[in-house]
């Protein structure tokens, strides 16, 4: 699940966060072939406790479980990082002997769609404090406020996500045109060569965390910022006209841009709704220092998981769980 690029159907491609293979097996165990340099995942065996597994340059198969006790199991394994620059490759499961594939896992009942950026990402997330610099192995998606309300909502969580990427800008105003308007409409990030079908993943709600980078860094434009916020919910509401779209305020944001934030998507929102639009908006608490910090102050598991709790009740609303 996810946007995966099929081209070569012996070797399927992706770069999102929260791209998931799941499987169900009868027998005691099986290893995963992926490209070299894929990067880490996290594996989870029968909704257990997760463990992360790292395609290294010389790493071509790792076993995901062994030993396992006779009868049917469901193993689940999903990227953990942002794969724009290793892109991933999944290559096949090898079974041990006797083990044998049973018809696929059931698919959870709903579908959550997560744009955003380095929050949505989980970047640092596993960082002991915010002192500590991004890396591969202390960031990690699975314990983002996104896969953590997924797995609480039984949905299916599609993540569209980059650390740094802005509606009208990027981070410090880098990247000029590289913004996510540019490319959302794409399977892979930074891969103008195949469009995103969108009839692929009909999510029930679009949860839209971004502005962090636009108003962050010093020679930001207000008006620019909502401007492009504007058209870009309106692509959202035409190429997935079903879903409810819910504008999310960023929990990183100094007082100020937030204050300004907070102006705008509630300026939005009301003529988005004005037009009949199904759009809706909430506001996330900005981060609790009593929680600690991930990498370069961005939100610790901890911060994640008290998102999550937060937006957890609107989204039940919204699914007509409550």
């Amino acid at each position: 699940t996810g946007r995966i690029n099929f081209t070569n159907p012996e070797s399927p491609l992706f770069v999102y966060p929260a791209t998931q293979i799941a499987v169900r097996i009868s027998g005691t165990g099986l290893a995963m072939k992926a490209k070299p340099g894929s990067g880490q995942f996290m594996v989870t065996i029968d909704n257990g406790e997760a463990r992360k597994i790292n395609f290294t340059d010389t790493d071509s198969v790792i076993t995901l479980a062994k030993g396992l006790p006779a009868g049917p199991h469901t193993v689940k394994v999903m990227l953990a990082i942002e794969g724009y620059e290793k892109r991933p490759e999944f290559r096949g499961l090898l079974l041990d002997s006797g083990t044998k594939l049973l018809n696929a896992p059931r698919r959870p009942k709903h579908r959550i769609e997560f744009i955003g950026n380095s929050i949505t990402c989980g970047y640092g997330s596993e960082a002991k404090n915010q002192w500590v610099h991004y890396s591969y192995d202390n960031s990690n998606h699975y314990y983002s406020y996104a896969a953590i309300l997924a797995r609480e909502l039984d949905a299916e969580e599609m993540c569209v996500a980059r650390s740094g990427i802005g509606v009208y800008r990027n981070y410090g105003g880098h990247e000029e045109g590289q913004t996510m308007t540019r490319w959302y409409d794409y399977t892979c990030l930074y891969d103008s060569t195949q469009l995103w079908d969108f009839s692929r993943f009909r999510p029930d709600v679009i949860c839209v965390n971004l502005g962090t980078n636009d108003l962050s860094t010093k020679g930001y434009d207000i008006k620019l910022y909502k401007s492009a916020y504007k058209k870009f919910i309106q692509h959202l509401a035409k190429v997935q006209p079903k879903a409810k779209i819910v504008l999310l305020t960023s929990q990183m944001l100094s007082k100020t841009a937030k204050q300004l934030q907070i102006a705008a998507l509630k300026e939005v929102y009301a003529e988005l709704h004005k037009q009949g639009l199904n759009v809706y908006y909430f506001e996330l608490d900005m981060q609790d220092p009593k929680l600690g910090y991930g990498a370069d102050w961005h939100p610790s598991k901890a911060q994640h998981q008290q998102a999550a709790r937060q937006l957890l009740p609107f989204l039940r609303g919204l699914l007509g769980q409550i």
